[in-house]
């Protein structure tokens, strides 16, 4: 018998799984024809789904007591489990506090913020979020999510299969640092970025792994300078990485979409630029800092995703999400020690 959904107590203005697993934060999310998604991270396959009121989720991983390594559903009592995935989605930090005060400051938020609620950023592993995004050079979602897949089934381990499809774990730095790595991704269509995956891993295999991890404890300017002297990791890459995995709240990613919707909406000037120099990265990246604040970074994101087609009838989408909770579901109780970031 099939362990029951378990149930972590979340309104939809708080998290869009739809926006937030399908707007190129992470590329290991897949969303089946019933709204419901599956991913792997921390080493466990995830299925998601939600409601106006919560969000429902099963863990799948191997069995390591049983031979045949068969694929199981962990036991739904296992708290462990909502700590991960509340920290996964961040879901101390107070977001509908965050869109009143951005609201406050600039009107174009304030119209768009009711049909793009609950956008926030992923806390993702350092080195799968710097990996996923060395692939994303001159990519698009799509070809992306075909390389992430690769480096986990060439370098990452078996995890457990669910509805037929196996997944893997992201692979260790180690693995990608081997002798034959780059010649490997090569024959696999990485192209360039073959190199920079191979020669970022040996140096972060050099420098130690803990080296990655703790740039959390430094400061934004320090993370995002030390990021870049790895091969492959511009501005971009770097502030992807200290916004997603590093709790830079304001780093702000710019790529040529980011600069458009600033021009658009904010600095009409800069539709006369010709190329996204140092310079203008940096002129984009004060100004949202300057208007939103210290989680400038997760207003980025919102802007971001109000722009893209691909988003623009979730909001008829969302009111469609069925309001009875799945059978056979056991409800967390909300996390009362978390405590809320500073806005």
């Amino acid at each position: 018998m099939a362990a029951p959904w378990r149930a972590i107590p979340c309104k939809v203005n708080h998290l869009r799984l739809d926006i937030v697993l399908a707007s190129g934060q992470s590329f290991r999310w897949r969303q089946s024809e019933d709204s419901v998604w599956t991913g792997v991270f921390k080493g466990k396959v995830w299925t998601l789904k939600q409601d106006d009121l919560n969000i429902y989720y099963q863990v799948y991983e191997y069995d390591s007591c049983s031979k045949t390594r068969k694929a199981i559903k962990l036991e739904p009592s296992q708290d462990s489990n909502d700590v991960i995935l509340r920290d996964y989605f961040q879901l101390d930090v107070d977001v509908l506090k965050l869109y009143n005060k951005w609201a406050e400051h600039d009107p174009y938020f304030k119209k768009i913020a009711s049909d793009f609620s609950g956008i926030r950023a992923l806390r993702q592993d350092p080195i799968e979020n710097l990996f996923s995004f060395i692939c994303s050079s001159n990519n698009n979602i799509s070809r992306i999510t075909g390389m992430v897949e690769k480096l986990c089934t060439m370098y990452g381990e078996k995890v457990a299969k669910v509805d037929g499809t196996q997944y893997y774990s992201f692979p260790s730095v180690g693995s990608l640092a081997g002798p034959k790595v780059e010649e490997q991704l090569r024959k696999q269509g990485f192209g360039y970025r073959a190199k920079y995956i191979y020669q970022s891993a040996k140096m972060i295999v050099d420098k130690g792994v803990e080296w990655l991890y703790n740039l959390k404890n430094v400061d934004y300017e320090q993370a995002r300078q030390d990021l870049m002297e790895l091969p492959g990791v511009g501005a971009k890459v770097a502030d992807c990485v200290c916004l997603m995995s590093l709790d830079k709240t304001s780093a702000i990613p710019v790529d040529t979409h980011v600069w458009q919707v600033t021009a658009k909406y904010y600095i009409p000037n800069l539709s006369k630029t010709k190329s996204l120099t140092d310079k203008l990265y940096k002129q984009i990246g004060d100004y949202y800092r300057h208007k939103f604040g210290d989680y400038a970074g997760w207003a980025q994101f919102v802007l971001f995703s109000a722009d893209l087609k691909k988003f623009q009838n979730l909001q008829q989408e969302v009111q469609t999400l069925p309001q009875k909770r799945p059978s056979s579901t056991t409800e967390s109780k909300p996390d009362k020690t978390a405590k809320k970031k500073k806005s």
